[in-house]
């Protein structure tokens, strides 16, 4: 299918420069950008007084948890997972991660996300619905073993089930990642297994790390390092792991993440709503560390917007810093796009020739997103996921004016009404 969208403002490029121009779109990729393109096209999208960004890669997420949205709130992590999320995800069948990943995959295509990075269980599931959806996945089975042979033998049976299925799959958008859960969760044997398999199919990594100050205190006493001194000693750390929430960080550990090119995934608005604390975003910025965005699952946030998660980025480290030059829009911006396409080695998050077709409509014709001046800043600052418009991800329109065309959105509130209702009883 060929597209072309007219008379549109378009971020373009690496650099963000917001000019008028048309977006000609062949395949799955971007073909033409210029003025008063006059080329035929199976379908043609008027921008007038819309801008065209770049879709948002949600680089740390767990789609499935909108199930658990508003289960507990107010609580610290440990309690919070020990006492409310882990007994209610026992009861989650396959149905259930199925019905709760279109769910938070039609909450992320009507906000502008493109493509997301999911760690969670029954990922067999999430790929069905990710296919069907439109959308671009990478997928991993979030791994825990605790220190238990048996346990781990059976994470790695799960793991490679997944990376199997998602090979048969062969679709062009959805991608396996290993996803160990993390370094206090995961045995030095589950670790090094992963890192050896990883090089071996050349598929990449996510993990958890540094979230909080328990976590961290765990690992000191029990390995007498950091969390990422000790994951660097297993030679588990490379340019293949993104690494969510990096909190709680060592001037050492941010040289290593530098050194060994992780990125690391910033979720600020889970990072404050469990209270976890505040990632030293300065100090990895200038150590050259690339920063992703993400908006860790919806029980945590309690929402996949990415739009919003940008505006949160900015304010929170200003107001931290008591420096309102930290984390300005276009930095943050590029977090949300660029950055998070880097993480995944995808060529995407950036409007330009040659590049996959991930593009969201954003309409510029309400009252909080006018005068039409400065275009970054008002995504950043005052726009929300509500004023994404139209979303289409490589080369397909999957939202029309507001409607998601490859899911039933009415079925989809449906089925998760039912199954929260079952699950509460």
């Amino acid at each position: 299918m060929s597209i072309l969208i007219k008379n549109g403002y378009v971020i373009y490029g690496e650099n963000l420069d917001v000019i008028r121009a048309d977006v000609y779109i062949e395949g799955n990729r971007i073909s033409k950008v210029g003025k008063n393109l006059n080329i035929g096209a199976d379908y043609v999208i008027d921008a007038k007084g819309k801008v065209l960004s770049p879709g948002f890669v949600n680089a740390h997420t767990h789609s499935p948890m909108v199930l658990l949205r508003g289960l507990a709130d107010d609580l610290p992590l440990m309690e919070w997972l020990q006492s409310y999320v882990w007994p209610m995800e026992r009861k989650l069948k396959p149905e259930h991660i199925y019905w709760g990943a279109l769910l938070g995959i039609t909450e992320m295509i009507k906000s502008g996300t493109t493509t997301f990075v999911d760690m969670y269980f029954h990922m067999e599931e999430v790929a069905k619905a990710a296919e069907e959806a439109g959308i671009r996945a990478y997928l991993s089975y979030g791994m825990v073993d605790l220190g238990d042979e048996e346990k781990r033998n059976a994470e790695i049976k799960e793991t490679l089930k997944l990376l199997e299925f998602i090979e048969k799959l062969d679709s062009s958008r959805i991608e396996f990642f290993f996803g160990p859960h993390a370094p206090y969760t995961c045995s030095p044997e589950l670790l090094k297994w992963v890192r050896e398999k990883a090089d071996e199919s050349k598929k990449r990594i996510t993990i958890h790390i540094n979230e909080t100050k328990d976590e961290v205190k765990q690992i000191k006493e029990k390995y007498g390092k950091t969390p990422v001194e000790f994951l660097d000693e297993l030679g588990f750390l490379k340019s293949d792991v993104t690494a969510a929430h990096g909190v709680w960080l060592t001037d050492k550990e941010i040289e290593i993440l530098a050194k060994r090119k992780v990125t690391i995934v910033h979720n600020p608005a889970s990072n404050m709503k469990l209270g976890s604390g505040v990632m030293p975003l300065e100090k990895l910025l200038r150590a050259g560390v690339n920063i992703a965005l993400g908006t860790d699952g919806a029980a945590s946030n309690n929402n996949l917007d990415m739009i919003e998660e940008m505006k949160l980025v900015s304010l929170l480290h200003k107001v931290h810093n008591l420096n309102p030059t930290l984390a300005d829009a276009r930095t943050v911006f590029k977090m949300a796009t660029q950055n998070g396409a880097k993480a995944l080695n995808l060529d995407a998050g950036a409007i330009k020739e040659g590049a996959l077709a991930d593009i969201v409509v954003i309409d510029f014709n309400k009252p909080h997103l006018r005068p039409i001046t400065n275009i970054i800043s008002h995504i950043v600052y005052s726009a929300n996921g509500n004023d994404v418009e139209t979303t289409i991800i490589d080369g397909e329109i999957v939202m029309l004016d507001g409607e998601v065309l490859t899911i039933d959105e009415e079925k989809v509130l449906e089925k998760a009404e039912r199954i929260v209702e079952e699950l509460m009883k």
